[in-house]
């Protein structure tokens, strides 16, 4: 949830709303062999649960809270396996831009962002009280690439523990490769960003699931080593924690302290997530590439011109 959306959360909260769809989170990566010269298995790294990632830099934008950089908000860009690093200024991840100040349009301008992706579902976008339209320069091209997800609403009245929260979020992770529609939009995007010029800028709601999916793709793609991704992954419990910390408060008031406990973990990254995806793509393809070839149906030239926009 954008910093945003919090104001007009806590009027619906308050009144008995509660209409708002989230994305879920992520975890411990086992990446196959793309990128990787020795193949990578499938084992999990045990990261944790729920942590930081590491030190987070400062957001680039004011008023979007989980925008960054793919390759890393500091210096050359993330360092490869292979001794290269990422280019920094090609692909931006965010959550929501409807509440993007002016500052930061002319932020998104100077950083030469030319076409936006929102894979947030309709009724995201257009939820009265937590929706909006994504504030973009005019210089950028819009792209609806939808890809629904769970709504709080059911999952406030549904979930019981904290742990069945996870669960979801690990199902939904799984969803990335098992369902038909999804494996679909995601290939679109890749294919976008590979074919458009400029820099590129992809986001969902909070920034880390659909997102943070996006980006472990592209990050495979580029060879950064398995720590560096799920760090880089998890600092979505950093960039969010305000926010995050804001809405669960609500949450309790209008619901109990027991709902916002159970809710947590949707709110938040976790190391057994995004590992849930993982697995489930070496299950179905064998490897991240076969997923990405075979799942996603992406040529070996458009995941090559990917990694050129990727690798310095």
């Amino acid at each position: 949830m954008s910093r945003h959306t919090v104001k007009t959360f806590a009027a619906a909260l308050l009144a008995g709303g509660l209409l708002v769809s989230v994305p879920t989170a992520a975890g411990a990566v086992d990446l196959g062999s793309l990128g990787s010269p020795a193949g990578l298995g499938t084992g999990s790294l045990d990261t944790g649960s729920l942590g930081s990632g590491g030190q987070a830099s400062p957001s680039i934008l004011a008023s979007v809270s989980n925008f960054r950089d793919v390759a890393g908000n500091d210096g050359d860009g993330y360092a490869t396996t292979d001794g290269g690093h990422l280019k920094r200024g090609v692909f931006f991840r965010a959550d929501a831009l409807d509440g993007t100040s002016d500052t930061d349009l002319q932020t998104l301008v100077s950083l030469g962002v030319a076409d936006v992706y929102d894979l947030r579902g309709a009724s995201e976008i257009s939820n009265p009280l937590v929706g909006g339209a994504d504030k973009i320069p005019a210089s950028a091209q819009y792209t609806h690439l939808p890809i629904d997800f769970g709504d709080l609403t059911t999952l406030a009245r549904t979930i019981t523990s904290p742990e069945e929260g996870r669960e979801f979020l690990r199902e939904a992770n799984r969803s990335f490769v098992t369902d038909a529609a999804k494996r679909a939009t995601f290939g679109q995007l890749l294919t976008s960003l590979a074919t458009e010029d400029g820099a590129q800028l992809f986001h969902c709601s909070s920034g880390k699931d659909r997102t943070g999916w996006t980006a472990m793709l592209l990050q495979t793609i580029a060879g950064l080593p398995q720590q560096t991704i799920m760090d880089d992954y998890l600092l979505s419990n950093t960039y969010l924690e305000q926010s995050n910390k804001k809405t669960l408060g609500l949450i309790g008031l209008a619901l109990g302290q027991d709902a916002a406990t159970n809710l947590a973990p949707v709110l938040a990254v976790d190391v057994s997530y995004l590992q849930a995806g993982i697995d489930q793509a070496v299950a179905d393809y064998g490897s991240i590439d076969g997923y990405l070839g075979d799942g996603l149906g992406l040529s070996q030239a458009t995941i090559d011109a990917l990694r050129a926009k990727l690798v310095a």
